[in-house]
């Protein structure tokens, strides 16, 4: 004899079933949200990350993952040749480029620098 659960009751209880589709419904509804809440908008911010850098021309304003903010002077299929003041140049990645900025960025912000 149980203590908390008499006999009675315990031989009544029906066996216990297997989950059909009611329980995968859950688990699969947080892998739906998953992907799009993570997966999907990482992956679309690297698809255009990658179209950016393939269509690099020389003379575009960029900057890299590091911040550095310089324009494109020379270019081949792996590296990028950035002047990031006047006749000082330094040598990048392609993969380093982070954003591409809007025409008169760099000329700005070295007039500003020269005034300083």
């Amino acid at each position: 004899m149980s203590l908390f659960i008499s006999d009675a009751i315990a031989a009544a209880a029906p066996a216990a079933t297997q989950p059909g589709i009611e329980g995968m419904l859950f688990p699969l509804g947080i892998l739906v949200f998953f992907y799009f809440l993570f997966l999907r908008p990482q992956a679309k911010r690297a698809k255009e990350k990658k179209e950016m850098v393939a269509n690099m021309v020389k003379g575009a304003e960029v900057v890299t993952t590091g911040g550095i903010l310089g324009k494109v002077v020379d270019m081949d299929d792996n590296f990028l040749k950035l002047e990031v003041a006047d006749n000082i140049f330094i040598q990048v990645q392609r993969q380093a480029i982070e954003t591409m900025m809007p025409k008169g960025t760099y000329k700005a912000v070295t007039k500003k620098i020269a005034k300083d």
